[in-house]
């Protein structure tokens, strides 16, 4: 930019020679905040000088870092209007297409990104004249990196060209689907559905079936997998009777394919290939599909089917669902809940509750409750997190009666389980459990196990229990907590053990402010107060520290006239702990 250099005195024009100087910096952070800010200089240069000096200017420079190349691929996708809008899009063209050749993956991706959006801003002739000329050019590159780019850009131009021009896209997709690098095949087996999409119906018979017969086997994995994928949108497209001679023998290959990773992504694209095939294919093929993948002998493989369960069951023709589910899939299922995978047994476990609204209330009981007993207690805690945290839709099903005789008593031996562990997660899955099962049948069933949870022998079990307490009285309220909550607790505080009085005092604190004002004045303090005389030192400081936590909910009289006093006489313990918590409480409560 030769007038650039002399034009430092005007202001307006300053800044843009900066800016130019610094894309030419050899500090590669000013470089690409100048790239960053390539709008501006755009904008300042105005329409012409932009498509005639910036824009060859970027084409020429790209030999740079790959974070500078990437940032500038990505601009240039919002640059048309820059340039003088549609009629000039095309000369944005030649700095994309170096960056849809670079080695860096990111950035060519990137630039055919970019490349893809102002396709959409050419007019249909300069399609033909500019757009479709470099896709060419691209695609028949000599290196493998702008034949992968070329890929992407296929689906976006051929709809909109004449049918001489359409036959050359084709013929070139063809090409590069027996290209012979791997990398380039692997790139055309991605587009295959996208293209296929754009096709006349005719031409995704004669063209890419052929094509994605030849992919789905090829030698290598990773371009096998990514035919699977392309699988949904071609069976998607084709006729219902042309789904059977023309895709299903590749399918039923795929789903036995020798590599894991091709099984996994048939277990993994299982629900929409049920969609796209329809009903009587997959009773006849997919049924017996995905009784092999749920018996696979990788366990990924086994897991993503599993996780497909519900689902796969949802869609099965109304007709004949339970019959399938039943004699088919059930037994599969009942085989995975003793996985000797993790995964496989969770996977399962997040999903199995749902085939209880699909398979009703006597299949539920005779069939479902045993697995879900099975799953509560497995050893792995996110299987019976999962099971818990569905219990709800179960309960729809059977009614809260039928679940608490089934998995109720489960769910007790857990919570009085010898490994305190185990009682542990019980206790943090309590509130989730409540809140599936409402209060009633809590108070009923549950509320004694949580109150035992209070005087455990295991110290973190006794916070736990605490805490879980709190939880409890946000779910169900104050009044709950007065009625069944509060007294329990306030009653331990003439505990003989020393250790049920402190978990008083715990308690107390964890609940005043979910109980309020009136219930932890009333209430709560007259017990705190009443312990400040305790025998034991460490309850006396513990009532200090309770006090400090209270004070803010218990109202302003209560505090000077009943608290003040208290903490004034444990203030002058002969306990040095007593001592200095007690003259805590009263600086940060201000009642000094």
């Amino acid at each position: 930019f030769p007038e650039m250099a002399g034009a430092e005195g005007e202001d307006s024009l300053y800044p843009i020679a900066v800016l130019i100087d610094e894309l030419r910096n050899e500090d590669v952070q000013l470089r690409l905040n100048s790239i960053k800010k390539l709008s501006t200089i755009a904008l300042a240069l105005g329409v012409e000088r932009t498509r005639t000096e910036l824009i060859p200017f970027l084409t020429d420079t790209i030999y740079d870092e790959d974070e500078v190349l990437l940032a500038l691929a990505e601009q240039l996708g919002n640059f048309t209007m820059l340039v003088g809008g549609p009629e000039y899009v095309h000369c944005l063209l030649p700095p994309l297409e170096s960056l849809a050749t670079v080695e860096e993956t990111v950035v060519r991706d990137k630039a055919v990104e970019s490349l893809r959006k102002i396709s959409q801003e050419h007019s249909p002739v300069d399609l033909e004249v500019h757009f479709e000329p470099l896709v060419k050019r691209l695609a028949s590159g000599d290196w493998f990196t702008s034949r992968t780019s070329a890929c992407g850009l296929f689906s976006v131009c051929y709809p909109r060209v004449s049918n001489t021009v359409k036959a050359e896209i084709r013929q070139h997709f063809r090409t590069l689907c027996s290209d012979e690098t791997p990398m380039v095949r692997r790139a055309a087996a991605s587009k295959l559905g996208e293209f296929a999409k754009v096709l006349e119906l005719d031409y995704v018979k004669s063209d890419i079936i052929p094509l994605f017969t030849a992919l789905a086997s090829d030698e290598q994995d990773s371009v096998r997998l990514l035919a699977v994928e392309a699988c949904v949108s071609i069976a998607t497209l084709l006729p219902q009777e042309d789904l059977e001679t023309l895709v299903m023998s590749t399918l039923r290959q795929a789903a036995e394919d020798k590599s894991w990773r091709v099984r996994y992504m048939v277990a993994d694209k299982f629900s929409e290939l049920q969609k796209a095939v329809g009903p009587e294919i997959t009773k006849n093929d997919l049924v017996p599909a995905f009784q092999n993948l749920l018996k696979d002998c990788e366990a990924e493989v086994r897991a993503a089917a599993a996780n497909k369960v519900k689902e796969f069951c949802e869609n099965l023709p109304e007709d004949s669902r339970e019959t399938l589910i039943m004699s088919h899939v059930l037994p599969c299922v009942k085989e995975l809940v003793s996985d000797t995978n993790q995964h496989v047994k969770s996977a399962l476990a997040s999903v199995i509750m749902g085939l209880s609204t699909i398979l009703g209330k006597d299949n539920t009981v005779e069939h479902l409750l045993p697995l879900f007993l099975v799953q509560l207690k497995d050893e792995c805690p996110e299987v019976r997190l999962n099971i818990i945290s569905n219990l709800d839709c179960v309960n729809e099903v059977i009614g809260i009666r039928q679940l608490s005789q089934s998995l109720l008593p489960a769910i007790v031996e857990l919570a009085e389980d010898a490994k305190w562990r185990v009682r542990l997660a019980i206790i943090e899955y309590m509130p989730l459990l409540a809140g599936q099962l409402g209060v009633e049948f809590f108070d009923e069933k549950l509320n004694s196990l949580c109150m035992a949870w209070l005087v455990d022998h295991v110290y973190a079990i006794r916070e736990a229990a605490t805490c879980n307490l709190m939880k409890l009285v946000e779910k169900f309220g104050a009044e709950w907590a007065q009625n069944t909550i509060v007294p329990k607790v306030l009653g331990m505080s003439n505990d003989p053990n020393y250790l049920h009085r402190m978990t008083t005092l715990f308690c107390i604190k964890a609940l005043s402010e979910a109980c309020g004002q009136e219930i932890t004045t009333k209430h709560m303090l007259p017990v705190v107060l009443k312990m400040s005389n305790d025998q034991v030192a460490n309850v006396r400081f513990n009532v200090a520290k309770c006090l400090q936590k209270i004070g803010p909910v218990i109202d302003s009289n209560a505090l000077q006239a009943e608290v003040k006093p208290v903490l004034e006489k444990l203030a002058t313990d002969q306990d040095m702990d007593v001592k200095y918590f007690a003259q805590e409480a009263i600086s940060v409560l201000a009642l000094a």
